[in-house]
């Protein structure tokens, strides 16, 4: 029986380097994506795409009113590793018409490429905005979680690159914990906005790649509330179907009470 995995990314701990992104790339042989300067930030690749499965994003900190002025010297950094969130309720999985994403049996979820047929539903259906259609040829792609390096026994290309082991990879009860643990050191230390990124009491039910973030998660493209779309078409069918029901219900009781006059 396999082990269910996952990924655990501190952003306490990357530094920015990369590297992640390189090795991913270099494994799944993705294109480059060429140097977008926003102007804005250090940060040239944007965001996770079709060809850009891992994101380093780059989070500045202005210094705070009263010290010191705007030198930037004074103005600090956050980084951290975005990637899919394979999750315990996947919006794409649950979307998909063609059987093109499974979930594996090391309990990711993984895009069977040749079977897609560039829908887009799992687009619109991610509450993350992680998965993406390549233009060129229409099909979704994301993260596969390295699954040909997990079935061979090895650490996914993008943890074992990573050189401060911000990206951890193993059992995902054994990460929980880490990542239990490492909250309680982060608060001993002074680091009391640190806190572990996990939506497990949403419709997403808990992912299999969690982060350690400061302060507000939105600021890392993280969601404080992700929502899987499709649990809002069901209410909607639910509601139909009792609606259909109480008619159904009334047109029987009237047939019912027409007939003894």
């Amino acid at each position: 029986m396999s082990t269910v995995t996952g990924f655990l990314t501190d952003s306490t701990l990357c530094i920015g380097c990369k590297a992640c992104e390189v090795a991913c790339k270099e494994w799944n042989d993705l294109g480059a994506d060429g140097l977008n300067w926003s102007g804005f930030s250090y940060d040239n690749t944007g965001a996770l795409g079709h060809s850009t499965w891992r994101h380093v994003k780059f989070v500045e900190h202005p210094p705070e009113l009263g010290h010191g002025g705007n030198s930037p010297e004074l103005a600090s950094w956050t980084f951290s590793s975005d990637v899919c969130k394979h999750c315990e309720n996947a919006g794409c999985l649950e979307a998909c018409p063609t059987g093109s994403i499974v979930r594996t049996e090391f309990g990711t979820v993984y895009v069977q490429p040749d079977i897609c047929n560039g829908c887009s539903y799992c687009v619109v259906a991610c509450p993350f905005g992680v998965i993406q259609r390549n233009k060129e040829d229409g099909r979704a792609f994301k993260c596969t979680f390295c699954y040909d390096r997990q079935r061979a026994g090895r650490t996914p290309a993008c943890a074992h690159a990573c050189p401060t082991e911000s990206i951890k990879f193993g059992p995902l009860d054994e990460l929980r914990a880490e990542a239990g643990r490492r909250i309680e050191d982060l608060h001993s230390k002074g680091m009391h906005d640190a806190t572990l990124y996990d939506p497990v009491d949403t419709s997403v039910g808990g992912i299999h790649a969690f982060f350690i973030t400061r302060g507000d998660p939105r600021q890392y493209n993280l969601p404080p509330q992700p929502e899987i779309p499709t649990i809002y078409a069901k209410q909607g069918w639910k509601s139909a179907a009792l609606g259909a029901g109480m008619l159904a219900v009334g047109t029987f009781l009237a047939f019912l009470g027409g007939g003894k006059r």
